[in-house]
């Protein structure tokens, strides 16, 4: 299995949604089964929508990492995560998105995390590092 990774990239010049889907080249090994997908959305208000689903592991940190760090040089808007559908976060997915955060300030832009899974929150409350995204 791979990890699938679904970017949208704002209208195209006709007026209809440009999706790409982007196979990462890090195959995902068992017990990995669910894999991830990530969905990037500009919003009419300037910020960038990053929605998030399936696992974030060792197998996958790196791919969630790219798709970040690609938003933010690809748009100019803060970036708020959709991780709601997160069905498991390790603390690799937690350094993806620490990294990414630490871009976003370089850039002097903003990452937050505006809705979280039960993994998602539970990680975030034992590292003490909710408030880093708020």
């Amino acid at each position: 299995m791979w990890t699938k990774l679904v970017a949208h990239c704002g209208p195209t010049r006709s007026g209809e949604a440009d999706m790409t889907t982007i196979e990462h080249e890090v195959p995902l090994d068992p017990p990995a089964a669910e894999g991830l997908e990530i969905g990037v959305a500009p919003a009419p208000s300037g910020m960038v929508d990053v929605c998030v689903s399936g696992e974030i592991d060792f197998h996958n940190a790196a791919a969630l990492r790219d798709v970040l760090l690609i938003a933010l040089t690809s748009h100019r808007g803060t970036l708020r995560l959709d991780l709601a559908a997160v069905t498991f976060c390790d603390c690799a997915g937690l350094n993806a998105l620490l990294a990414a955060r630490a871009a976003a300030l370089r850039a002097g832009r903003g990452l937050h995390i505006t809705a979280a899974g039960r993994p998602v929150e539970r990680l975030l409350d034992l590292t003490d590092t909710r408030s880093l995204f708020a």
